[in-house]
């Protein structure tokens, strides 16, 4: 048994999501000392920090206006995704609501250089489409002014250096990505990135001079994300940096020419800070690399003159906090101090990289920890599958595994064909007719499992959350021999309803890896589990928040009841107050012990 319950571990904080103030001398950051992401500010490294917001939802960012003691904040409700855009004023501690539309989303778009206006993209006029808005500081709700319609999926990156034009990025897919210019003045949009096939556009930041940005982009031959220069009169596109591994993406102060940049090397992330030449874009100087526990760090922001830069890193064994790193001479200095709740640091377990050879020889990269004091032959294992599909599971802390494993289980995370990180064409290998040969890679794992000397063959669980939740529901219908139990945490159980149900602003972001419903609903119905169910063997765990946008509630409830019906031991629990995953404490404990006593009783 664990030494210490699970609310103990789910009270194991996290620190991240920081942002300069304006004077540098206070960072904000999110942490979940209450149970739910609140916004905090702290003046000095590792000391007294100052809780600034006090609500039973989450913050989901916060961000300094460049010029006054006033940040941006963003908060949804009841796990809707129907964000608002609060206003806090440091000094006084007043919030206002600027956005007031709760039936809209709205995604920020960041503040312009003189801190006057905000921009932001949001689905008021059609819940299906965004539109580019901007605001003054000191408006609210209505009088925000639509200065672009869009037709589709759009987000900001942000303002011009003179905040003459605004940088506009429209998703067709995750792989497939078009960036335009919008002048504010004209109303122009100009389309910067004319292709043909899936190309990803991402990570696009404004170069210092205005005249080309910076971004990251598999356009040409490139299996893999890398660094490039776009001219904007020539619409040249020069590479900067490019190798065997993803460009993450980069960040970059737009006044000084400095940058950061990761690389994700099978999952770890690797860290370049450097400054461009002012004369030649697509050189630079590179500063000595940040010395950062973890191995996996991201959230990068810059300080006043970008002499510092604040972000959050994590590891297996390393709880997510707030770094503070000197530009130039990358000094490290860890900034916050989210508590651990008195579960030692030491106590963590840290994964092994492996490597498993699926049904047609590709290797399969997955993260594999073994808990201290296993035995062998009698060490139980979960299969954490992860959702996207298009992401990717990475070695960084999870208090929930680390409960798992101090009970006594192992834990594998697989990255299946479709996983990002690992290039283009290892994340088209699962597209549409390919589905089920993600399946089978989850099988090759079992099986190396199973071959394993610490793995009671027998005591072999499947969990998993969204598309990690069909993947669940998918192998124990496709492979039940293999499992002694499954957990479905937010999981698709038919892609019919899904595609049908689902927000209407994401129907066709998914249709793009599904498959459509117009000419593959066929295929679709073949591949859900619901229409698989007769196969299921093993005990079967569905959990759901009710106001789910992205799966609906439904999946939940059809995939409970046929379960049940074929005689196979089903638990369901739904949360009213929750979308997509969990984000209240309250919740969380329920939900993890309630896990705790499924596993209990049946693996």
């Amino acid at each position: 048994m664990s030494s210490y319950d699970i609310e103990r571990y789910l009270n194991i904080r996290s620190a991240y999501g920081a942002s300069f103030g304006p004077d540098g001398e206070r960072l904000s950051f999110l942490l979940d000392t209450t149970g739910t992401p609140q916004l905090w500010t702290l003046e000095e490294p590792r000391g007294w920090p100052e809780q600034r917001t006090f609500y039973d939802e989450r913050v989901t960012f916060a961000s300094w206006s460049p010029e006054r003691p006033e940040l941006i904040f963003g908060m949804d409700e009841g796990g809707n995704e129907r964000a608002q855009l609060f206003r806090l004023d440091a000094e006084t501690g007043a919030i206002e609501n600027v956005t007031a539309m709760p039936e809209a989303k709205h995604r920020w778009g960041g503040w312009s250089h003189d801190g006057d206006r905000f921009a932001f993209t949001s689905n008021r006029r059609d819940e299906s489409v965004f539109d580019v808005y901007v605001q003054n500081r000191d408006e609210v709700g209505s009088d925000a002014e639509l200065v672009s319609e869009g037709d589709g999926w759009l987000s900001l990156s942000g303002w011009s250096p003179d905040d003459s034009r605004l940088l506009v990025s429209q998703a067709y897919s995750n792989f497939d990505q078009d960036l335009s210019v919008l002048d504010l003045v004209t109303g122009d949009l100009e389309h910067l990135t004319p292709h043909d096939g899936d190309v990803r556009y991402q990570s696009a930041n404004w170069a210092p001079d205005g005249e080309g940005l910076y971004l990251v982009t598999d356009e040409g031959e490139a299996d893999t994300l890398y660094l490039a220069y776009l001219d904007l009169e020539t619409g040249d596109l020069e590479p900067v940096v490019d190798g065997e591994w993803n460009v993450d993406g980069i960040a970059l102060d737009d006044e000084t020419g400095r940058f950061v940049y990761s690389e994700n090397v099978e999952g770890y992330t690797e860290l370049t800070v450097g400054e461009f030449d002012a004369t030649d874009p697509t050189a630079f100087e590179t500063f000595p690399e940040p010395d950062l526990p973890g191995g996996v760090s991201g959230g990068v922001t810059f300080g006043p003159d970008a002499e510092r830069i604040a972000l959050s890193t994590t590891g297996d064994a390393v709880h997510t906090n707030v770094f503070v790193v000197d530009v130039e001479t990358g000094a490290t200095e860890r900034w916050t101090d989210a508590p651990t709740a008195g579960v030692p640091p030491e106590s963590f377990d840290e994964s092994k990289l492996v490597h498993v050879e699926s049904f047609d020889g590709l290797s399969i990269p997955g993260f594999f920890t073994l808990p201290d004091d296993h035995e062998p032959g009698t060490t139980p294992v979960i299969v954490d599958i992860h959702g996207g599909p298009e992401s990717q599971r990475r070695p960084s802390f999870s208090s929930v595994k680390q409960y798992f494993l101090d009970r006594g289980y192992a834990y594998f995370e697989p990255n299946v064909r479709g996983s990002s990180g690992y290039g283009a064409e290892y994340a088209s290998l699962d597209d549409v007719e390919k589905r089920m040969d993600s399946v089978a890679d989850i099988r090759a794992c079992v099986e190396w499992l199973r071959d394993h000397p610490a793995i009671d063959p027998d005591r072999i669980v499947a969990k998993g959350g969204s598309y990690g939740g069909f993947m669940v529901l998918a192998a124990l219908t496709e492979y039940p021999d293999l499992w002694a139990a499954g957990i479905d945490i937010v999981g698709i159980a038919n892609f019919v309803t899904f595609l049908e149900n689902t927000g209407d602003w994401r129907r066709e972001l998914r249709e793009a890896e599904y498959g459509s419903l117009a000419e593959d609903r066929e295929f679709l119905e073949e591949v859900s589990p619901i229409n698989n169910i007769e196969n299921i063997d093993a005990p079967l765990f569905v959990l759901h928040g009710e106001n789910d946008p992205r799966v609906p509630v439904g999946e939940a409830e059809q995939i409970a009841e046929r379960a049940a019906e074929q005689g196979v031991p089903v638990r369901k629990l739904l949360f009213e107050d929750e979308g997509h995953g969990f984000s209240k404490l309250e919740n969380r404990i329920e939900a993890y012990s309630a896990i705790a006593d499924f596993l209990d009783e049946h693996v």
